[in-house]
């Protein structure tokens, strides 16, 4: 977050240096400020933690919200770590676990083969005190998406579509996909 502050304060001075008054800038000045400029774009693009995803980060505070990320093995490809989401995904059961997702869940998008992201839909039972006091006796949705980089780094999010807190539901799904992948020697 501070090298970020730090290249914006950049680009700021870089762009209040430059003034329309030929007097005072010349062409090779002005070019100097704006390659310095662009150099220091590329830079946030290339080293912010979520540039390569596309994934947006949790809300600031939000209590229904994880967002994670997993590194496979030394020497893993991209394609071996889409083969271990894979599994790891085909791993979760339909009938939940841990007193989660007792509604099942839908792959809706699985673009993991060629641009290494894949949505997934959680449904918790709707049987509960919640589900029939806050959603009208409807199961509460979740959506989980993953998105895998070049170096096959994948880059997690589950959050749920309303409320305000998701009593750890989040955390329990990302956990039990962590720790399917962890088992093959993920960094988690």
């Amino acid at each position: 977050m501070m090298l970020r502050i730090t290249i914006l304060a950049t680009l700021l001075a870089a762009s209040s240096a430059w003034t329309a008054e030929p007097a005072t800038t010349t062409r090779r000045g002005a070019f100097s400020q704006i390659a310095g400029a662009a150099a220091a774009a590329a830079l946030v693009s290339t080293s912010s933690p979520g540039a390569a995803s596309a994934l947006d980060g949790c809300p600031s505070g939000a209590n229904n919200c994880v967002r994670k990320s997993w590194s496979p093995p030394a020497g893993a490809s991209k394609d071996d770590a889409i083969t271990a989401v894979r599994a790891a995904l085909n791993s979760y059961p339909q009938e939940g676990q841990n007193k989660v997702d007792g509604g099942g869940w839908t792959l809706t998008s699985d673009d993991l083969g060629s641009g290494g992201s894949a949505r997934v839909e959680f449904r918790s039972s709707g049987t509960g005190f919640f589900a029939k006091s806050f959603n009208g006796g409807r199961p509460f949705v979740d959506d989980l998406a993953l998105d895998v980089d070049a170096s096959g780094t994948v880059q997690v999010k589950s959050s749920s579509r309303i409320g305000d807190s998701d009593m750890g539901v989040n955390a329990k799904r990302v956990d039990y996909l962590a720790n399917s992948l962890k088992a093959k020697g993920w960094s988690v």
